[in-house]
């Protein structure tokens, strides 16, 4: 019995947004000794590309993984309608108490992105370029001894060590 072929599908777009690094959980002395010049309270914008890749078995009837249309509506609904020219702290709900890292917006991306999937377990990743040197990969939930750890994510340290714009 022959496997069916597995293939990666990737769709690229880019939006532009403004946000702040800035945590509510640090002092203001910790925020600017952590992100730096990225605490401006100003804030400060980036073009970003999102790659969003599924995976699954080439299907034998369509010759496909998914129809790229639907990965397309899908990432449409997320990036361009709740992201694209928005200021991500202000305009965004999740982002009320989530520092803007490149890290909260892959999962906030991942989340969105799978809820408006027909078939949500393809997803495979999401991997946002924040400029041409700095990028961040999503696959899903942290995973601890092979056991889902329901989503939770080390929300209020997991951005302790960014320097994601310094260059």
């Amino acid at each position: 019995m022959s496997q069916q072929p597995v293939a990666f599908l990737t769709r690229k777009e880019t939006f532009s947004a403004c946000h702040r690094l800035h945590s509510k959980h640090l002092s203001d002395a910790e925020n600017i000794e952590i992100y730096g010049k990225c605490n401006n309270p100003n804030g400060h914008g980036h073009n970003y590309t999102v790659e969003v890749t599924v995976r699954g078995p080439i299907d034998v009837r369509t010759g496909m993984v998914m129809n790229i249309t639907d990965l397309k509506i899908a990432m449409d609904g997320v990036i361009f309608k709740q992201l694209d020219h928005k200021n991500l702290d202000k305009d965004v709900e999740f982002f009320n108490n989530t520092p803007s890292t490149t890290e909260n917006l892959t999962v906030f991306i991942w989340d969105n992105v799978r809820q408006a999937l027909k078939r949500p377990e393809l997803l495979y990743e999401v991997k946002i370029y924040e400029t041409d040197k700095n990028s961040v990969t999503y696959r899903g939930p942290y995973l601890q001894n092979g056991h889902n750890m329901n989503n939770k994510r080390a929300g209020k340290t997991s951005c302790t060590n960014i320097s994601s714009d310094s260059d």
